[in-house]
């Protein structure tokens, strides 16, 4: 007996929503016992200030509230949603992962859910497997959502990460096309690096700054260019830069060797710092928010982080 096979088909975007905390902390309102100012922090990472999560505000609320804007924006039934991925590094417990009760939440009562761990880059890896999964027919609509509570992790007493991380979680919404509007992941990682970037026996983030902000530099623009080419898509028809927002000055870097003259580059670190795996949905949902990227645009997405991990595609804009 032979299976019966549904036929490949095309998969994109269709909706975007976003969430971030009311609470906004700038860098003056940080603690005094970091020792440093605003303009310390803003020529050396470009943040201004950060949204930190409230009373009642976990990971699962955030994405939930991000996940149901995507499908309000998108049109669509939650119940024909058939997937749905959270991609956090930041939930207070590993078991159970944090997508089931997302799904329940936003009333996509019958998908299937699992979470992701890619940490910076783990919104491109749910990315790619959701768009898998309504290509090949798994799912008829899936949800993917980066979301982060970075302040749980932060040591209020550390420069060097306390400085950097905010919360929050954009979602996006996948469905059928008939062309490919999510293009080949491009991926990879470099394990014997992973002590750049980690977590304290109190569970709080460490990292090398000056470390990675030289690998970020200098490994990641021949991979920019890699994605562009996997997709078929010359630098010059791209219509915004969508990377991870770590550090200002690593975005600038990587998008000005691209050399993409027709592309805004997304720079949501400046008043959101970086959240992770909600870094990327993020910056997306807030140039197109903004008006500043056309629905149909290409934008090249490039995630980067944690393990060290890094994941990126070229996508359409809804």
């Amino acid at each position: 007996m032979t299976m019966r096979l549904a036929a490949p088909r095309g998969s994109r975007i269709i909706g975007i929503g976003e969430h971030r905390p009311a609470r906004v902390l700038a860098n003056a309102d940080l603690p005094e016992a970091l020792e440093t100012d605003d303009d310390w922090i803003r020529r050396r990472t470009g943040i201004q200030r950060r949204h930190v999560a409230g009373d009642g505000e976990t990971v699962v609320t955030m994405a939930a509230t991000a996940a149901t804007k995507a499908i309000a924006d998108a049109g669509i039934d939650p119940a024909r949603v058939g997937q749905v991925v959270l991609a956090t590094c930041s939930l207070r417990d590993s078991v159970p992962g944090g997508a089931p009760a997302v799904a329940h939440a936003i009333g996509a009562t019958a998908a299937g859910a699992y979470d992701v761990n890619g940490a910076c880059a783990g919104f491109s890896y749910a990315l790619a497997a959701a768009s898998n999964a309504v290509r090949a027919g798994d799912a008829e609509y899936a949800v993917v959502a980066g979301a982060e509570r970075l302040s749980d992790l932060v040591d209020w007493t550390d420069r060097s990460s306390a400085i950097l991380f905010g919360d929050g979680a954009g979602a996006v919404v996948v469905g059928p096309s008939q062309r490919c509007g999510i293009g080949p992941l491009v991926s990879g990682s470099d394990g014997s690096a992973a002590g750049l970037i980690g977590m304290t026996d109190r569970r709080h983030i460490r990292l090398d700054g000056p470390a990675v902000f030289r690998w970020a530099t200098t490994s990641l623009n021949a991979t920019a260019r890699d994605i562009c080419a996997a997709a078929g898509v010359a630098p010059e028809d791209l219509a915004a830069v969508v990377l991870h927002q770590a550090n200002l000055r690593i975005v600038d870097a990587i998008a000005g060797s691209l050399d993409a003259p027709n592309a805004v580059v997304a720079t949501d670190i400046v008043d959101t710092g970086n959240t992770s795996a909600a870094s990327v949905p993020l910056a997306l949902a807030r140039l197109r928010r903004e008006g500043r990227i056309p629905s149909g645009g290409l934008a090249l997405t490039l995630a980067f982080g944690a393990g060290l991990t890094w994941a990126g595609c070229v996508i359409e804009v809804p």
